[in-house]
């Protein structure tokens, strides 16, 4: 082309593009909608304009599909703006409509919950979790429409708990899309977790306790699962909200601590003696652990009863003293 050609073709495109003024007063009627969600097959006329007139109910082209947009420049809105009549000119080459398609989302929960009912049949019960391969994956259906979701092919390995699956899903007015998914399947339970952070020394109660679902591929062998074996028992260390918790990170809670004084008992039907003794290492209630005796220094075995508090059986009586 030549570059006279050129020059023409843009100054017919600078007369028509820059005189803003002039036409704000012929085509303050007709105003382009540049952000617009359309629900039906069809973009009409009125969708894109205000001001359409008698043709705002034609259609002008076709909506994109459900959870996708479509975008039409400048040029071709002002030819279908000549075409049906419309004093309507582009300010700039950047004018644009952009069109989505009114839609709903299918939800992950809905489909997860089909392909667990798909394996029933082998041995996977409702409680267990899906798992898919692809974390982003979503299905875009017309908005209102009615939706019938199916498993096909389904491919299970019991020994991976891997599967493969075809999943159709046919809204009505509108053809069925089938998508390929693969994921795997994981055993869950209701295990107790703290409601807030719960430091050494203190006693986990009933109310500091709440259940949430957890996989068995990520609990420990020793994974505390039942309510009651965790109320009662203090945190060797700090143990945060929210997250399974191992026997092995509990334990009774300790009523003497490791040098600290204890009241040493000797017990027998109408006598009871008693002496100061200093604890060589923790105790919990019911453990057997070393005292010494602050009077005479003798070391003696004790059981502890009590904060502060051991007793010691009829062999050991002398050592009190």
């Amino acid at each position: 082309m030549r570059l006279g050609t050129i020059l023409l073709i843009a100054a017919a495109w600078g007369c028509a593009l820059a005189a803003p003024a002039a036409l704000a007063e012929t085509t303050d009627q007709v105003v382009l909608r540049q952000s617009v969600t359309v629900d039906d097959n069809l973009i009409k006329l009125g969708d894109l304009f205000i001001g359409a007139g008698a043709n705002a109910d034609v259609g002008v082209a076709y909506a994109p599909a459900p959870g996708k947009r479509a975008i039409f420049d400048s040029q071709w809105l002002y030819r279908v703006a000549n075409a049906y009549g419309l004093a309507w000119r582009p300010m700039s080459l950047q004018d644009q409509a952009v069109v989505q398609r009114a839609s709903t989302v299918i939800g992950r929960d809905e489909i997860e919950n089909r392909i667990l009912d798909a394996l029933s049949g082998n041995g996977i019960g409702p409680d267990a979790q899906v798992e898919l391969t692809n974390h982003a994956f979503r299905v875009y259906v017309a908005e209102g429409a009615n939706t019938l979701i199916d498993v096909e092919d389904m491919v299970f390995d019991p020994r991976t708990r891997r599967f493969t699956t075809v999943i159709a899903v046919s809204p009505d007015g509108a053809g069925t899309q089938r998508f390929r998914l693969a994921g795997r399947i994981h055993d869950v339970r209701d295990v107790p977790v703290l409601t807030h952070r719960v430091l050494p020394g203190e006693v986990i109660k009933a109310s500091d306790l709440e259940t949430i679902p957890a996989r068995a591929s990520q609990m420990r062998r020793d994974t505390i699962v039942e309510v009651e074996d965790l109320i009662g028992k203090s945190p060797k260390r700090a143990l945060p909200q929210g997250r399974a918790i191992a026997m092995s990170e509990v334990q009774d809670p300790i009523l003497v601590p490791n040098r600290g004084l204890v009241t040493i008992l000797y017990q027998r039907p109408r006598m009871t003696l008693t002496a100061k003794g200093r604890a060589m290492q923790d105790g919990a209630n019911g453990d057997v652990i070393r005292i010494s005796n602050v009077q005479s220094n003798m070391v003696i075995e004790a059981v502890v009863v009590g904060p502060h508090m051991v007793t010691v059986t009829a062999s050991d009586r002398t050592l009190i003293n």
